[in-house]
């Protein structure tokens, strides 16, 4: 074969016989980190599945109306009721990002291998857990839980505070 054949998000794949190297496989330790610190970017997507990947596209999509709504806060005031929506999103998709990192981390080498390097040994390193990788779970444990737990309670008191002047605005 002169030609490597491709697999859903693009890498080549060795010909049969060949021994994939250590720089085409995907690291969970990478991929973890990824997750954590730039999920709301895509990037983890992009690095496992490729350019191709319509998620890794979308995701960027409700950061950047996130981030909106926090210059829409600085600019207008929390009384802002378009900030009250787009705020969280913010921080729904973080911590949605936090949660893939801790799935990432938590993988069993076999299982990584099995689905994002199919050619190579269920064994291969490239799968394994390592203190690094332990850190990654751990941080996405702790701020995407802080983070998660302030969007639903920035949620609901904006909710509720919007009901509150709506019952007076029609008891009046």
């Amino acid at each position: 074969m002169g030609i490597a054949a491709r697999r859903h998000n693009d890498a080549p794949i060795a010909p049969a016989g060949a021994a994939r190297t250590d720089s085409d496989m995907k690291n969970k330790t990478l991929a973890a980190w990824l997750a954590f610190l730039a999920g709301p970017l895509g990037l983890h997507r992009f690095y496992l599945h490729g350019l191709g990947d319509l998620l890794g596209w979308a995701l960027p999509i409700p950061t950047a109306l996130g981030v909106y709504g926090l210059q829409r806060v600085q600019a207008l005031g929390q009384d802002d009721v378009l900030s009250w929506l787009l705020v969280p999103l913010l921080g729904f998709t973080f911590a949605g990002c936090a949660l893939t990192a801790i799935v990432y981390g938590l993988t069993d080498r076999q299982k990584w291998n099995a689905r994002f390097n199919p050619d190579a040994d269920p064994e291969a390193p490239a799968g394994a857990t390592g203190w690094l990788t332990i850190f990654a779970v751990a941080a996405s444990l702790m701020i995407g839980t802080g983070v998660l737990m302030a969007s639903i309670a920035f949620s609901f008191q904006r909710y509720f505070e919007y009901q509150i002047e709506e019952g007076r605005r029609i008891s009046q």
